[in-house]
């Protein structure tokens, strides 16, 4: 195995005169001073021994770096070939990057970074009200059909809304009875009231009521008086024809109603609840 002095006598009997020997040898010449250790060493190899193969080290610019000691690198102890030399840079301030032009994307009145933005300011804060409505008039129409569609799943259906109403036949009731019918799950009282009962409603005093109501406030026919059989105090069913006015007593807890069905005396805080009814001829009444 030749050394660099070598190959160096070598090349110069074969090379023109005046070229140097690295010419040739240029990619196979050593970058450092000749006391550092080559990678490989001359010695033959004695096949009766055992061959221990070194770690192989890359050769790169760090690896060499190491090697180095601080001062070696000159131009007096260095030979470098320029086919050998590779220079490794690396940049830490660009001045040449081009920047992508956004312009297509912005408003027209951002587009100049010269202009101040309280010039521009209208022109975008009106954009952004205008969206905003659009928007929120948008949301409000969806969400009105959803609550809508919503609230009618909930609503009752077409055959219940038929048993919302119930109609009676009054001429069935005789004069001075009562009857209880079923409306909305709840007892419906219709009394066909004695013409004493009706005068004994229409004298009481209205001062000294403590849910005050006339009975002309009550009814639509004085002959005929529709309550909701409820008491407003805890919701027990109150008896007809009992209790000390001659209306109604709730057994409960004692609350006594007249012949109108107002609260006279008692824990309940109100009169009877009159439902909503209607009569179609002298002898019909629908209520609901």
């Amino acid at each position: 195995m030749l050394s660099a002095v070598g190959r160096q006598s070598i090349a110069a009997g074969v090379l023109p005169h005046g070229l140097p020997a690295t010419c040739a040898f240029g990619p196979t010449v050593h970058v450092v001073n000749s006391f550092i250790k080559p990678i490989s060493g001359s010695v033959i190899p004695n096949p009766d021994e055992d061959t221990i193969i070194p770690h192989a080290e890359p050769c790169t610019s760090w690896s060499l770096s190491k090697k180095l000691t601080a001062g070696c690198l000159n131009q007096a102890t260095l030979n470098l070939n320029a086919h050998s030399v590779q220079c490794n840079q690396r940049r830490f301030a660009h001045t040449d990057i081009k920047v992508p032009d956004f312009s297509y994307y912005r408003r027209p009145s951002n587009r100049s970074n010269t202009v101040r933005s309280s010039e521009t300011a209208n022109e975008r804060r009106a954009f952004t009200y205008v969206m905003t409505a659009a928007l929120g008039v948008g949301s409000t129409y969806i969400a009105k059909n959803i609550v809508t569609k919503f609230l009618g799943t909930m609503s009752p259906s077409a055959d219940v809304l038929a048993l919302a109403k119930v109609e009676v036949n009054l001429n069935d009731i005789p004069e001075g009875k009562h009857q209880t019918f079923q409306w909305r799950g709840k007892p419906l009282f219709i009394w066909h009231r004695t013409p004493d009962i009706i005068e004994q409603a229409k004298n009481v005093d209205v001062g000294t009521l403590r849910d005050p109501q006339t009975d002309d406030q009550r009814v639509k026919n004085p002959e005929w008086l529709i309550l909701i059989g409820v008491c407003t105090h805890l919701g027990c069913v109150p008896i007809p024809n009992s209790g000390e006015f001659g209306g109604y007593y709730c057994p409960c807890h004692g609350s006594h109603y007249d012949g109108s069905g107002r609260i006279r005396k008692g824990p309940a805080p109100a009169n009877l609840e009159v439902p909503v009814y209607e009569f179609t001829d002298s002898g019909t009444v629908v209520v609901g």
